[in-house]
């Protein structure tokens, strides 16, 4: 069993990505399946943000994800929907880094980050690897990360901030707030650590708190373009944004498609 560092995590996360308003990545990735159909394959699909939306969508689509915590939320979802969806999604628990199914996809995304808990350069690599054995003939890998403010990076170290905040699920006007810490940024093997806090607040006053570690690593631009080649990739599209603007200094993230490399 892999270690599942998100149980703390997985039955807040979706009411707190609920209310993340410059979370608008779902689009992009449904768009991506109606331009290259399906089946698709989701690495890191957590609740089923997008494996739902997909599904419902009438795309067969197959989710994996290392945590069984994420995916005990995602398939409690997948029960309630109809037939149809239930019959098109395929759940599958698995380190997505050396999981191999067999099968070969029209569509393989990496959605919302799960690339940026990589922390080594060979799970990097294992990671891009696993999901280009994954790619039918034609077949297309779709990722983001987010374009590194090194200015922000090494600030706030040991500062708690307010991060999201959302209404209770259990009737009352209780409110959930999520804390973060940062603890330690490392400029060697470009990651940094640090704490999620998440409280239970009844007005001012803190009626519960727990904690999930966060560790995410942060890519340049070469980087990613060395492990594209080395996993035997290349990239046939690139974007800035998830409205398709061009990667530059102050976009926000860093998109790629990519094929295996003839």
């Amino acid at each position: 069993m892999i270690d599942d560092s998100y149980s703390s995590g997985a039955k807040h996360y979706d009411a707190a990505y609920s209310v993340k308003e410059d979370l608008v990545d779902r689009d992009f990735y449904l768009d991506l399946a109606n331009e290259y159909g399906g089946p698709v394959l989701e690495f890191g699909c957590g609740t089923g943000r997008i494996t739902l939306p997909l599904a419902r969508r009438g795309v067969d689509v197959t989710g994996m994800d290392a945590s069984h915590s994420m995916l005990e939320v995602l398939r409690a979802k997948l029960a309630k929907e109809p037939a149809g969806v239930r019959r098109r999604t395929r759940v599958v628990e698995g380190d997505f880094r050396t999981h191999y199914l067999g099968d070969q996809f029209s569509l393989v995304v990496i959605p919302f980050r799960p690339m940026q808990h990589m922390y080594t350069t060979e799970d990097q690599l294992a990671a891009l690897q696993n999901a280009g054995r994954h790619l039918a003939d034609d077949g297309v890998l779709a990722f983001d990360v987010f374009n590194p403010s090194f200015a922000k990076i090494l600030t706030g170290i040991g500062e708690e901030y307010l991060d999201l905040e959302w209404p209770a699920q259990d009737g009352t006007d209780r409110m959930v707030r999520r804390y973060f810490v940062k603890d330690e940024t490392d400029l060697i093997n470009l990651n940094f650590s640090g704490r999620f806090i998440f409280r239970l607040c009844e007005g001012d006053k803190v009626l519960s708190e727990e904690a999930q570690p966060l560790k995410m690593s942060f890519y340049t631009y070469p980087h990613l373009k060395l492990l594209f080649y080395a996993a035997g990739l290349e990239s046939v599209g690139e974007f800035g944004s998830f409205d398709r603007k061009p990667i530059g200094p102050e976009a926000p993230e860093m998109i790629f498609l990519l094929k295996r490399r003839q």
